[in-house]
């Protein structure tokens, strides 16, 4: 990075490295994305599933995107309110309110990932 990085960032990276599982709540602004971008490189690399949760559904479809054109759409889902996209790939970008409807409904889909 052209930047230093700060503790939570360097100690939640090195937590994904070592294969644990991190949630990473801060203020907006803090550098979460980092983190969460760091997660997607390495569950690609290692394939595995990932989520990556945004709090409204413009930001999903960005961060969507942005993935697609670094991973390719074959492996990228998207999971909004009214959009199911490739559900079943590893990197699968969702509104926080779909997480949250999924870990309320205990869904079959988190079941593999210990949520």
């Amino acid at each position: 990075m052209p930047f230093e990085l700060d503790p939570f960032q360097i100690e939640a990276n090195e937590a994904l490295e070592a294969g644990k599982n991190v949630l990473v709540a801060a203020p907006t602004g803090a550098g979460k994305t980092i983190v969460a971008d760091f997660a997607m490189h390495l569950a690609q690399r290692n394939n595995v599933k990932a989520f990556y949760t945004t709090p409204i559904k413009a930001l999903s479809n960005q961060k969507y995107h942005d993935l697609v054109d670094l991973y390719g759409s074959e492996n990228v889902g998207l999971l909004t309110g009214d959009t199911s996209i490739n559900s079943e790939a590893n990197l699968v970008v969702m509104t926080t309110e779909v997480l949250r409807n999924m870990l309320y409904e205990n869904s079959k889909r988190c079941e593999p990932y210990g949520m």
